[in-house]
C-alpha cells in the first residue's frame, strides 16, 4: 500500500510516447523526469515512469509509457494504447521518414487501438538542437497538427528546450476534456479531516454550593 503522499493527487493520467526507433522518446522522458540526459540505450519492449505534476490547483499523477518503435516490438505495444489519456507522437526533425511514418503508420495505430476517443495527441518534433541538419520544417509539421487536431511543439531532449512545455500543454488540455477527467479521478485520495472546534469553557473558576 502506498504512502499518503503517493495517494495525494487529484487525477491519474496515462501518457504514451510513440514514434520510430531513435527519435528520442526515452531521452524526452529522461529529460522530463530528471532534468538530465545521457546516451540512452534503445528501449526493448516497453517501460514506464511516474511523475507528479501540478497544473493550476490540481495535482496530477502522470504514468508515462515508453513504447518501442521497432516494427518487431509493435505487437507488444498494442495493449498500451488502451485507456491512454494523452499520446505524444515523436519524430526527429533531421529524419523526414520519421515524420512521414506518423501519418502512414502511427496515426492509424492510434485510431485503431485507442479506447479513449477523446484522447489528446501532441505532435513533438525532437532534436531541434540539430538545426543545421533539419529536414522537417516547423511549418509542415504545424500544418499536419492543425489538420489532425493535434497540439504541436518542437523540442530538444538534449538541451531540454520545450520538454516541460510538451508535457504541461498535454496535461492542461486533458484537464479540459470532461470524459477524460471523469475516469481519471483518484478515488483513494485521503479526504481532508474535519475542522474541530474547541468546546467553550464556562466562565468562572468555581461553583458555590
Amino acid at each position: 500500500m502506498g504512502s499518503s503522499a503517493e495517494q495525494d493527487y487529484d487525477y491519474s493520467f496515462k501518457i504514451l510516447l510513440i514514434g520510430d526507433a531513435g527519435v528520442g522518446k526515452s531521452c524526452l522522458i529522461q529529460s522530463f523526469m530528471s532534468h538530465f540526459v545521457d546516451n540512452h540505450p534503445p528501449t526493448l519492449g516497453t517501460d514506464f515512469q511516474i511523475k507528479y505534476l501540478t497544473v493550476g490547483d490540481k495535482k496530477l499523477k502522470l504514468t508515462i509509457w515508453d513504447t518501442a518503435g521497432n516494427e518487431r516490438f509493435r505487437t507488444l505495444t498494442t495493449s498500451y494504447y488502451r485507456g491512454a489519456h494523452g499520446i505524444i507522437m515523436v519524430y526527429d526533425v533531421t529524419r523526414p521518414e520519421t515524420f512521414t511514418h506518423l501519418t502512414d503508420t502511427w496515426t492509424k495505430e492510434v485510431e485503431q487501438h485507442s479506447t479513449n476517443q477523446d484522447c489528446i495527441k501532441i505532435l513533438a518534433g525532437n532534436k531541434v538542437d540539430k538545426e543545421k541538419e533539419r529536414k522537417v520544417t516547423k511549418e509542415e509539421a504545424s500544418a499536419l497538427a492543425n489538420a489532425k487536431g493535434y497540439l504541436f511543439v518542437e523540442c530538444s531532449a538534449k538541451t531540454r528546450q520545450n520538454v516541460e512545455k510538451c508535457f504541461q500543454d498535454l496535461a492542461e488540455k486533458i484537464l479540459q476534456v470532461p470524459n477524460l477527467v471523469e475516469n481519471a479521478k483518484n478515488t483513494s485520495k485521503p479526504k481532508p479531516k474535519p475542522t474541530q472546534t474547541a468546546t467553550p469553557k464556562p466562565n468562572g473558576c468555581c461553583t458555590i454550593q
